[in-house]
């Protein structure tokens, strides 16, 4: 067995295996969710051998930057990704890149060391130490005569009991008079998955309190 191909296996494996790291004990356990899981892992094992093959370095690079182009043009349009599952794309992408050049350059302890510091950044801001972080939403608010500055806390106690969300605070956008409607920005911690299976779901709305509509 030739030295290339032993090299290419190795390196094939410990990409692979970074890459199940970040997926599977540090993306999945926050989401819970299976939809991105066979893309990341396909694209990282995937890329990872073609730009295996090529053995010039700079043609490596060249090859990886021209990926990065077209799924930056592409966006995957039959389904929009969020932006936090596009972040993770790019760096299980970015993986192959950075292991193919330096399993080829022999800089195993180069190699060693990038792969563990990004495995560590992400753990760090998955687990959002040091961070605090809001999500939110633009809700369609038929109760105008709760947005005053004097009905503050109605608002947010309304928002808080229609959406079952932990609201924490609320911006004001475009109102419409005709309509009676207002579009309002809420801001709330989101809950981990942990958190949301313990607490129960939220009681059910009354005839006169319909339901706040959402727009993305």
């Amino acid at each position: 067995m030739s030295t290339e191909l032993i090299n290419l296996v190795l390196g094939a494996g410990l990409n692979l295996l970074v890459a199940l790291i970040i997926v599977r004990f540090i993306y999945y356990p926050g989401t819970q969710d299976k939809n991105y899981v066979f893309t990341f892992l396909a694209f990282n094992t995937v890329i990872y051998f073609v730009l295996g093959m090529l053995t010039n370095a700079t043609l490596s690079v060249g090859v990886g930057f021209g990926l990065f182009a077209i799924f930056s043009v592409l966006r995957y349009r039959t389904d929009e990704i969020p932006i936090r599952e596009m972040t993770y794309l790019f760096v299980i992408i970015a993986l192959p890149v950075m292991n193919s050049v330096l399993m080829a350059a022999g800089s195993i302890a180069e190699l060693v060391a990038a792969n563990a510091f990004v495995i560590a950044v992400i753990f760090v801001l998955e687990k959002e130490w040091g961070f605090h972080f809001e999500s939110s939403k633009k809700v369609v608010f038929e109760r105008i005569d709760l947005i005053t500055p004097a009905n503050h806390e109605a608002l947010l106690a309304d928002l808080r009991q229609r959406t079952g969300l932990p609201v924490k605070r609320a911006v004001v956008g475009r109102i419409d008079f005709a309509r009676d409607t207002a579009e309002v920005i809420i801001y709330y911690d989101e809950p981990t998955i942990r958190q949301a299976k313990t607490k129960a779901a939220p009681a059910g709305l009354t005839r006169k309190q319909q339901p706040v509509r959402t727009t993305d």
